[in-house]
């Protein structure tokens, strides 16, 4: 398994530095300047969340060997402390055959991590008054969901349920619409209101995309395009895109099965705002880092984002079977679901907010803690990568909260999912 490390100098206020206008004499002081001083220029240490702290040169040799006795075949891993990216680091191979490396640059694919990043971008929408997330779904269309191509047929249950006037986008992105997960899960390949809108939680990728159809509709504009204009550029996340770009052609990461074999290339399109995005750790740090530093909404916004919309007390997030008890973790964490984001909202550390992302062949997970400004991102190309999770958070960030039962982090939970 091989290692790529790149140290980088940044501006502490913003997580880049760019020089511009000035002779080579005064680009190398300011340089040395910055190297000195910035306190995330060479980082010798991690602080974790109880206040502790690591060494990046056991981080680094905690994460290689981790990521190697779980068969991951590639991962990047970015570590946000008080709002600064501190420490990356990429692991093992993006390509076979020839064999390539991760690195920080490589593009893989976030998965449902979109979904969170997204509904950060909504809430912008949302503080400039450009958005409601309270106005029905229906009241906000030019016409009824089924008459639009793309739900022409999928739609035409749905739109004649009695409680559809009632799905808003707030309870979209809450997941508690009543709807599925995704379409082509369903018997019929058809939308359905499984219970009352608004009333509990139920992961749907299908209401994240809702709301995208809304947005595009609104703005007469691709979500790639709006979401590119919006955040990816002005937060300098060249490496990121709601669809594949020619320009990620070069570093690109294929995904990998349970055995390490190739499963499939990363090439996603069309936008999807429940899982579509491209990135890599470092980019997601520099949106986790813009986000705690109000560099995208306002305090007041973001705090609405994460007000908790619904309690969670289900035993795990996808039910292994009908009419499982409830958990201990999510009531000893006080789990819940604000706008787009996962939530414990008891903690030692203080509220904190989390994404997972699952697809074949791509396994990532990130979470953030308010008080600290501390955030741990994990992106794999790996169906293994979640049985590195609760290793490298707990080690490396001091993360004994996150709710592992529930997410299915468990090999127990994992080798029943798989069939094994």
């Amino acid at each position: 398994m091989s290692v790529r490390i790149r140290l980088d100098v940044y501006d502490p206020s913003q997580g880049t530095m760019s020089i511009a206008n000035g002779n080579s004499a005064i680009v190398f002081t300011v340089l040395a300047t910055l190297a000195m001083t910035a306190p995330n220029a060479r980082c010798q240490s991690i602080t974790r969340l109880d206040g502790s702290t690591i060494s990046a040169a056991f981080a680094d040799s905690f994460a290689r060997r981790t990521l190697a006795e779980n068969k991951v075949t590639g991962a990047e891993i970015a570590i946000v402390n008080d709002g600064k990216l501190v420490w990356s680091r990429a692991y093992g191979q993006r390509h076979h055959e020839p064999s390539l490396p991760m690195e920080n640059e490589t593009v893989t694919w976030a998965a449902s991590i979109t979904k969170s990043v997204f509904a950060t971008y909504v809430m912008s929408l949302v503080e400039r008054g450009e958005f409601d997330l309270d106005v029905p779904v229906a009241a906000q269309l030019s016409a009824p969901l089924d008459s639009f191509e793309q739900y022409r047929e999928i739609a035409s249950d749905l739109v004649k349920d009695p409680a559809w006037p009632q799905v808003t986008p707030r309870i979209l992105l809450a997941h508690t619409s009543g709807l599925g997960n995704l379409w082509q899960f369903e018997k019929d390949k058809k939308l359905h209101l499984r219970f009352a809108p608004g009333s509990k939680y139920s992961y749907s990728g299908d209401g994240i995309n809702l709301v995208q159809h809304v947005i595009e509709q609104k703005f007469g504009k691709h979500l790639d395009s709006l979401m590119t204009d919006a955040i990816f550029t002005p937060l300098g996340m060249s490496h990121t895109g709601m669809i594949y770009r020619k320009e990620f052609e070069s570093n690109v990461a294929d995904r990998f099965g349970i055995d390490e074999k190739f499963r499939s290339q990363t090439r996603r399109y069309p936008a999807r705002a429940a899982g579509s995005m491209m990135s890599t750790a470092e980019d997601i740090a520099r949106f986790a880092a813009a986000l705690l530093n109000d560099r995208i909404i306002t305090p007041k916004t973001r705090a609405a984002m994460l007000k908790p919309e619904v309690e969670i007390r289900t035993l795990h997030q996808f039910p292994l079977a009908e009419n499982e008890p409830e958990g201990k973790e999510a009531a000893e964490v006080g789990l819940a679901y604000g706008l787009g984001w996962g939530l414990l909202t008891k903690t030692p550390f203080g509220p904190a907010f989390f994404k997972e992302g699952h697809g074949d062949g791509a396994q990532n997970y990130m979470i953030c803690f308010e008080r600290s400004k501390s955030c741990m991102i994990v992106l794999t190309n790996s169906d293994n990568g979640e049985l590195a999770f609760r290793p490298l958070l707990e080690t490396l960030l001091g993360d004994t909260v996150t709710p592992w039962e529930w997410e299915g982090y468990t090999e127990s939970y994992i080798k029943t999912a798989r069939g094994q």
